[in-house]
């Protein structure tokens, strides 16, 4: 969910350890490119990383576990849309989503991660945290919008991101067919009228994975952020 992402390989600080993840993952992102997940191995990746196949194996296990730091470290940098309203950040995200996963090496490398997570316990681990950190994350501008007053104190960020990401899903990896615009602007407005009928409250009166904390640093359950 981010409106531009990085390629692996580009400018980003680091020692040794941090040059060679990211000659790695740029490889696995050009060989994914050219050959597909069913196509990848170990040693293509060694080969056009010029990283010893040893090292790959020790430190990925597996071409599952390659796609899917690929895939947390593409999305790492996720910029939350701050419009000032909440239709207004569900259209931007949507549209970002659109933007993330209009490119077809992107889907694909979605498709190849899902399909790890079916058959690698380690897969799927990753792909739960994954998706769970996006959700927190971008449940915070839904958390604004309760701060501004716009929802119910009982709507549950998470449930609302969830709503706004699944139809992008459903699309990829069911149906098969490309995101594109109108896809992000009927999500946003189905996702922005769901949540104004009260479709997202919490059930149990909790978030789902703790207190959220406002934009102000004060949790919403009132207590102290150590406690």
């Amino acid at each position: 969910m981010t409106t531009a992402h990085h390629v692996p390989g580009e400018t980003r600080p680091g020692g040794r350890t941090a040059r060679t993840r990211q000659a790695v993952l740029t490889a696995v992102f050009e060989e994914l490119g050219e050959v597909g997940f069913a196509g990848l191995t170990m040693e293509r990746v060694a080969q056009r990383s010029g990283i010893h196949v040893a090292t790959l194996y020790r430190r990925w296990r597996c071409t599952e576990g390659l796609v899917c730091d690929l895939l947390t470290d593409l999305s790492s940098d996720v910029p939350l849309p701050d419009s000032g309203t909440l239709p207004g950040d569900l259209r931007a995200l949507a549209l970002s989503i659109t933007a993330f996963y209009g490119e077809a090496r992107m889907s694909r490398l979605i498709e190849a991660v899902v399909s790890a997570a079916a058959r690698d316990s380690q897969a799927a681990t990753v792909l739960r945290t994954f998706f769970g950190e996006r959700l927190a994350l971008a449940g915070r501008m839904v958390q604004r919008a309760v701060d501004r007053g716009e929802l119910p104190t009982d709507t549950d960020p998470e449930k609302v991101m969830a709503a706004l990401g699944a139809p992008f899903y459903y699309r990829i990896l069911i149906v098969r067919r490309p995101v594109d615009r109108e896809l992000a602007e009927s999500a946003a407005t189905a996702v922005w009228a769901a949540v104004r009928a009260g479709a997202y409250v919490r059930t149990d009166g909790t978030p789902e994975n703790g207190a959220y904390v406002r934009t102000d640093g004060t949790p919403e359950n009132g207590a102290s952020p150590g406690g």
